[in-house]
Order: structure tokens, then sequence, then C-alpha cells
């Protein structure tokens, strides 16, 4: 079976992008993710700000992940979860790793829309040891919001972006010592509301200007030495959690096979694409996609 359309993905963007291919009449749709259930990240997001632009409410990230869902598992759309797309061909076939197996299929027209990576600590040129007690913000929602884990009690969070700061609130929130956030830039990297609800509202520290220069520890994270950009001046702070959050890159490895000029036949969508700072966005896009992806293999067949 050659599938019409093949989405990557079911965050916000590929839920969308299939619900739309599907609606704009593509006779078979396959959904792959390789988490079990869909939604991407957003099942992590307890917090609210979602929904607003789409469905007229403020909604926490897992009430909006549900809600698409919901829409997807009441259309004609095949579910692949659990299932790693490995790779993919110029000759549009995708070799898939699920419950059941490897196995190849061939597609007419490819959605990607397999969000964004974080970047880690090591992108950074840091001196000191790599202790245990280090995560990236994504990371730490996942671990705080979804396992229930606690990661430590006196909080450094290295930038200023807004993972970073929804989880400075909810660390704050557990009962933490969020002992500062640290900004490289002369401003917080966030959303306005999330400065004003998760740092001013909970009087947590924001450093701008300022950097991790050195972690210290054995075993365990111990401290970090910041270093401010302008006078050089440094101090440690002790601290027994660093959490990053230095940015996001989209993730395109599977275009890689693809070359430089991508075909005609591929479209992306959501961060993925390029970063997004709302959902509604990211779903907004998403339907676009799956609208022209059904249309490029609607032609194909005809053209077949």
């Amino acid at each position: 079976m050659t599938w019409d359309v093949l989405v990557v993905g079911a965050g916000a963007a590929g839920m969308a992008a299939a619900l739309s291919a599907q609606e704009a009449g593509a006779d078979s749709v396959l959904l792959a993710d390789r988490s079990t259930r869909l939604g991407g990240v957003l099942p992590q997001c307890l917090h609210t700000g979602f929904g607003m632009g789409i469905f007229r409410r403020e909604l926490t990230g897992a009430d909006y992940a549900a809600r698409w869902a919901a829409m997807v598992r009441a259309a004609p759309i095949a579910l692949r979860l659990d299932t790693t797309v490995l790779s993919l061909s110029p000759d549009r076939r995708a070799l898939l790793s699920g419950r059941s197996g490897v196995e190849e299929i061939s597609f007419k027209a490819l959605v990607l829309a397999a969000g964004c990576r974080e970047i880690p600590i090591g992108a950074l040129a840091l001196p000191g040891t790599r202790p245990a007690g280090i995560f990236t913000a994504g990371q730490a929602q996942r671990m705080v919001n979804l396992q229930g884990l606690s990661l430590g009690r006196r909080i450094v969070i290295l930038g200023s972006g807004d993972v970073g700061l929804i989880m400075a609130r909810q660390f704050a929130l557990t009962g933490c010592t969020v002992e500062t956030v640290v900004e490289r830039r002369d401003h917080c990297g966030g959303l306005p509301r999330n400065y004003h609800q998760c740092i001013e509202a909970y009087g947590i520290p924001l450093l701008t200007r300022s950097t991790v220069s050195c972690i210290h520890g054995e075993g365990r994270i111990c401290g970090v030495t910041i270093r401010q950009l302008d006078s050089g001046a440094e101090y440690f702070q002790p601290c027994d959690t660093l959490v990053t959050a230095l940015g996001m890159v989209p993730e395109r490895e599977l275009l890689r096979p693809l070359g430089e000029q991508l075909p005609p036949w591929v479209f992306l969508c959501g961060n993925c694409r390029s970063i997004h700072r709302t959902v509604d966005t990211v779903s907004r896009q998403g339907t676009a996609a799956g609208r022209e992806a059904a249309g490029w293999a609607l032609q194909s067949g005809e053209a077949g």
C-alpha cells in the first residue's frame, strides 16, 4: 500500500496536519510518532496559556493536546505510536520501527512535524566537572510534571527562555529555592507574560548580562561560578541543580538523505520548520502543511 500522506510527529503541528490532509481529500493518512501517546511535549505542559487563538479559551498544554487528540482519533487516520521513523529515501519510502518490528512503507507526500530539540549544556565550552544534577528545561519539565520526581532543592537556571521561566515557577511552587535565572542578554528571553507570572510574581532574581562560567561538584553538582559579562566579575553560587534553557534547534535529521534542495513533496511545519512562540501558530501551520500535502498527493495520483 502507498499512503497518500505520511505525517511524522504527532505534536500540535502533526495532529493538525493529519486532520487537515484527511479533510482536504487524502484517501490515506498515516500519522507516526515515537511516543506512546499523541501530543508531543504538550502533555507535560501543565501550565495554562494554550488555545486562546483556536479554541477561544485558556487551556493547559495537556488539555490542548487532548482536544486535538480526540479529533484525530475520531477521524479515519491511521496511527503508528511508539514508532520511530528511521529513515527517508528520495524514492518516497520510509523505514519504520515499531511494536511489530521494522517495516518499509511508501508514500506520495510527506509532512515533517518532528518539532525541535534543546541545546544541551555540552554545546557550551564550560570548564569544570559534569556531575549529576544538570538537566535541560524540557527534561526537568517532563521529570517533574509527568514523573513526579524531585530534582533538587537549590536551583540555578541558565537561560531565560519560556520553558526555563515556567520551570522556575514550577520549582518555586514545589518548595524549591530558585537561586537565580542567568541570562547572557540584557533582557529576559521569554514572553513578557511569563516573565511577570513566573519571575516577578515569585521574587526570583534574574541576572542579565551574566553567564555560568564553571560547574563545580564531584558526583553531584554543588555550585556554579557566575560571571558578569560587562565587568568580568565572578562569584560562586551554591546549588544542587542546574537547569539549562539555552534555546531550541529545529529537528530535521530525517531530511539529510534528501539533499539540500528538498523535493516538492516534502512539507515542513511547526518547530521543525522554525521555532514558534505560541502553540496556536504551530497548529495553524500544521493545518496549512497538511492541506498542501493532500493537494500534492491528489495531483500525483492524477498524474499517475
